[in-house]
């Protein structure tokens, strides 16, 4: 059952925060299209990105990265025991990359305008073009993933469903090559400003790092969304889910401590080819310090000791220290590092506007996904079903 059915009410605490947030949200969307991008931002010309990129974007992209890496694993790589995962993980994906689109648009002020980059006026030398491209692309793929999934909602579409399972294995290669470009490419929108990303941040390595520390973003929050669905969804989950539960978090927890180790590995080697040590002994040392041990030393090993001991516990704590530790990777680059030579009066700080309508764009994820798992087959196998669904 429901939270709606179980209280026999909507009045429940998640109906009325999400309702209250919705509502802000609602004006908040009013003013930044009738009143323009000023009304509701702290944005100027020597900030012209504000979290809108670097939280709606940057860390939306990287935390909807579960879906390549775990569909990769299970049908490229062989490893059947993600099969239940997969699901799960193609919907977070696309709701994350659906939402990006969405939350795009209060940046660029004019919806409609959205695809003409791509489709009248290519900037194919640019790289924000390869990384618009591949979004599009891959969203389009993942839509194409998780459609099984809807057509198993209402029976009657069983030869267009066919199809589509038909194609899994070119779908996952093909979103496997989008995800390896975009995600690496948004590490490389800023190797063209070096003057202005602070030296313990900027490297030649950035498209690498980014595109790394998207698998373990990725693997980090299917095992935070795995849980938190475990507690709140268990009645919609059967028993060949349930079964194979622990087995998977364990392996995404292995394989996130050694995709951590090999980034620490990066982060490291990328300070000293260009001896920046002399740094680490500023204030934005200590921050480097505090966001590479902080949020990646020490989540990387309780991944590996949970894995190692079998405690699931200090698995799901790693899991969202992890996912925080990658929101504030990519604050760091994309804001706190940014154009850190300004005064502070001149730096940027997000607006309560802003602030708003990242809060509601994450709402109406969670609502959809509430809204999906509660009704389609994404926790379990359809019975009809059973011997097909991939």
């Amino acid at each position: 059952m429901s939270t709606q059915q179980k209280n026999g009410s909507l009045l429940t605490p998640f109906n009325i925060i999400a309702g209250i947030i919705l509502a802000a949200g609602v004006v908040a969307t009013i003013m930044r299209f009738t009143m323009g991008i000023g009304s509701v931002t702290n944005l100027s010309d020597n900030n012209p990105w504000g979290i809108w990129i670097g939280f709606d974007l940057l860390c939306g992209v990287a935390l909807a990265a579960g879906g390549y890496t775990t569909s990769a694993a299970c049908y490229i790589f062989g490893f059947k025991r993600f099969h239940g995962a997969v699901r799960p993980a193609i919907l977070t994906a696309f709701l994350g990359y659906a939402l990006v689109v969405f939350a795009l648009n209060y940046d660029v002020g004019r919806p409609w305008r959205l695809p003409y980059p791509i489709f009248y006026q290519q900037g194919t030398t640019s790289i924000l073009f390869e990384v618009g491209l591949c979004v599009f692309i891959y969203l389009t793929v993942l839509f194409l993933e998780y459609l099984p999934a809807a057509l198993e909602w209402k029976r009657g579409f069983d030869k267009y469903r066919g199809i589509l399972i038909k194609l899994t294995m070119g779908l996952t290669i093909l979103g496997v090559i989008l995800s390896t470009l975009h995600q690496s490419s948004l590490g490389a929108l800023y190797l063209i400003a070096p003057s202005k990303l602070h030296p313990l941040w900027y490297t030649p390595y950035l498209p690498v790092m980014f595109f790394m520390s998207s698998m373990f973003a990725g693997m980090s929050m299917v095992i935070t969304e795995g849980t938190i669905s475990h507690k709140y969804f268990h009645h919609k989950m059967d028993g060949q889910y349930n079964e194979g539960y622990l087995d998977l978090q364990f392996a995404f927890a292995k394989a996130s401590a050694w995709v951590m180790a090999g980034y620490l590995a990066m982060k490291v080697f990328g300070l000293a080819m260009d001896n920046r040590w002399p740094y680490l002994f500023t204030g934005y040392g200590a921050w480097w310090l505090f966001e590479v041990v902080g949020f990646v030393l020490l989540p990387a090993y309780c991944y590996a000791v949970g894995y190692r001991d079998r405690n699931i516990g200090l698995v799901r704590v790693a899991a969202p220290w992890t996912v925080i530790g990658i929101m504030l990777n990519r604050f760091d680059v994309s804001l706190i590092a940014f154009n850190w030579q300004l005064p502070s009066a001149d730096r940027y700080f997000p607006s309560i506007g802003e602030i708003t309508i990242s809060l509601f764009v994450i709402t109406l994820g969670v609502i959809a996904f509430r809204f999906i798992v509660t009704r389609m087959p994404i926790f379990y196998e359809h019975p009809a079903y059973k011997d097909s669904s991939h």
